[in-house]
C-alpha cells in the first residue's frame, strides 16, 4: 500500500535521500582502501593499522548516514513470512507500533548514551590505541550521535506516513 505524504515526509524523506546519495562515495573510498590495504599487505609485506581503521571508519560513517534512507524506502528487513500473509491495514498497524514502541525508543536511548559517548570522547582528545592509528577518535563517534539522529527523523516520517495511511478517509 503506497502511503500517503505528510508535511514531515516532505521534508525528511528528500532531505535523507540527497544524504544517501552524498554518501555513497563512501563506498568506492571504501573498496579502494580496502584494496590498497590488501595488496601493500600481501605484495608488499606491509600492513598499515591506519588503513585498517579508515576502512572501519568509513564502513560506520557509509552505515550510520544511510540507516535512516533505508527506513524511509522501506528496505529495512523484515519477518517477510508472517508479514506478508496480513492484510494490508495490519501491515501499516504492525509497522506504526513497531517504529512507536521499538525504532523511536531505541533511537532516544542511543542519542541519548551516544551524546555523552561522542563528549567524553572529545573532551579527552581520544586517539586510537593502536601505535600508527588515526587521530580523533571523537569525530567516528560523532557518527553514532548523527546516524541515530537521522533514523530518528525518518521514523518520525515513516510515523507521520502510516498515520495518514491509517487514518485518511475512505480507509
Amino acid at each position: 500500500m503506497d502511503l500517503p505524504s505528510t508535511r514531515l515526509s516532505r521534508i525528511v524523506d528528500p532531505a535523507l535521500s540527497r544524504i544517501a546519495q552524498g554518501v555513497s562515495v563512501i563506498w568506492v573510498i571504501l573498496m579502494a582502501v580496502i584494496v590498497i590495504n590488501v595488496l601493500s599487505r600481501y605484495l608488499f609485506d606491509q600492513g598499515r593499522i591506519e588503513f585498517e581503521e579508515l576502512q572501519w571508519h568509513l564502513y560506520s560513517m557509509g552505515f550510520m548516514l544511510t540507516i535512516g534512507y533505508a527506513l524511509v524506502v522501506d528496505a529495512h528487513i523484515r519477518v517477510d513470512v508472517f508479514h506478508e500473509r496480513l492484510s494490508p491495514r495490519a501491515r501499516l498497524w504492525i509497522d506504526f507500533y513497531g517504529l512507536l514502541l521499538f525504532v523511536v525508543p531505541f533511537c532516544l536511548v542511543m542519542l541519548w548514551y551516544g551524546w555523552d559517548f561522542f563528549i567524553y570522547s572529545f573532551n579527552i582528545g581520544e586517539i586510537s590505541a593502536s601505535p600508527g592509528g588515526l587521530p580523533f577518535r571523537w569525530f567516528i563517534k560523532s557518527f553514532l550521535v548523527i546516524g541515530f539522529a537521522l533514523l530518528l527523523l525518518a521514523a518520525l516520517s515513516r510515523l507521520s506516513r502510516l498515520y495518514a495511511g491509517l487514518f485518511a478517509r475512505g480507509t
